[in-house]
């Protein structure tokens, strides 16, 4: 138990030595970026547009240091992708990491991050991020708890349980409306922008690190890989039907960048994630409504 204890202190150090390493190259950017503008304009150049600056807050889908099911050398995930994209690459502080809940996300010691972010004026040009992005609700629904929200096959049910699994679309809610009431206090007009996934399959393809996350549960309740694919489908399109309802509420200022449908089965690294070119399609999603909100800044 002791032994335990250790390892989980020191994953949280390390966990927060990245961010910190994060937010230090983060605000070197912003140095660069203002000095570039006040040497312009001392100068009497013309300064040109400013580029996107967005705040990052999620789970692996934003924070993925694999490359496929391989150790990489960087993060291949969306927001790796994102920051070479676009005409004019948006500059991102990326809070996310790798495993969070959406209860993760917006549990105090991450709210209390992301104030501390918000707050911090060397993080931004004009006083707060042009956009937050926030990735979260697949791991509230995918991992060793899947099983939690299943009926069992022998007992003539449909896959999701009628009466749980609306409760945990109920909880994902919660965290995202939390979400929106900080971005009220501490940041706001800001508009956040969120992301449906896309329609994994559980076929227990993992790498040696983490998962597998769908099939585990799946087999334990009796269902077949097909019969699975079929639940998970029906799981994930519930779960965009709850974010639709509130990007469709004005005032939440939410907007849902629909990527479900976006991957091909030959995408898929493992039941969770795509490899860097399956990433790369569901940020060119992020690039075109970031291009609606913010026209001719990315």
């Amino acid at each position: 138990m002791r032994q335990s204890l250790v390892l989980k202190q020191q994953l949280q150090e390390s966990i927060d030595s990245e961010i910190a390493q994060r937010s230090q190259q983060h605000r070197a950017k912003m140095a660069i970026l203002r000095n570039r503008d006040v040497h312009l304009r001392a100068n009497g150049g013309a300064v040109p547009p400013k580029p996107l600056l967005l705040l990052a807050h999620g789970d692996s889908w934003f924070d993925y240091p694999l490359n496929g099911n391989a150790l990489a050398l960087h993060s291949t995930d969306i927001i790796a992708q994102l920051e070479n994209m676009g005409t004019a690459h948006p500059v991102i502080m990326n809070l996310s990491h790798y495993g969070d809940s959406s209860s993760d996300e917006m549990a105090l010691p991450k709210q209390q991050r992301l104030i501390a972010c918000l707050q911090d004026a060397t993080n931004w040009v004009n006083g707060k991020p042009d956009a937050i992005l926030f990735s979260g609700g697949g791991n509230d629904i995918a991992g060793d708890k899947f099983c939690i929200f299943l009926d069992d096959a022998g007992t003539g049910g449909s896959g999701l349980d009628r009466q749980r699994f609306p409760r945990l679309l109920a909880m994902i809610e919660a965290s995202y409306l939390d979400l929106f009431a900080l971005r009220d206090k501490y940041a706001p007009g800001v508009p956040i922008f969120g992301h449906c996934y896309d329609f994994a399959i559980p076929n227990g393809v993992h790498p040696s690190c983490a998962g597998p996350w769908l099939l585990p549960s799946l087999t334990f309740g009796g269902w077949t890989a097909d019969q699975g694919s079929a639940i998970v489908h029906q799981a994930l399109t519930a779960f965009a039907a709850t974010l639709r309802a509130l990007a469709a509420v004005p005032a939440n200022n939410f907007i849902l960048v629909e990527t479900q449908g976006t991957l091909a089965s030959s995408d898929w690294a493992n039941e969770l994630h795509p490899y860097p070119a399956g990433f790369k399609k569901i940020a060119a999603r992020f690039v075109s409504a970031l291009g609606l909100r913010f026209p001719g800044h990315i």
